[in-house]
């Protein structure tokens, strides 16, 4: 069953997509490393970020978490600081 699951953005990942929010394709059974895929293919901006993070639920995640649709996403930029 193909459904999709919302992303949330935040810092450069939302200046880059021109959105705070994307829907993402998603199969069953997919991980946190086939979203990034996805991401990639349809935001080829954000492939260009080093260290970007994942979190679920609140969580940070690894690339092989598995994802359901109603999971909570958010990709989270580095943080630069000064």
């Amino acid at each position: 069953m193909n459904s999709s699951i919302s992303v949330l953005l935040f810092g450069i990942t939302r200046d880059l997509t021109g959105q705070s929010a994307v829907s993402v394709p998603l199969t069953e059974g997919a991980s946190v490393g086939d979203l990034l895929t996805q991401i990639h293919q349809e935001y080829p901006a954000l492939a260009g970020i080093r260290s970007l993070l994942i979190a679920v639920n609140g969580e940070y995640a690894e690339a092989d978490q598995l994802l359901t649709r109603h999971d909570e996403v958010a990709l989270i930029p580095p943080v630069s600081g000064g």
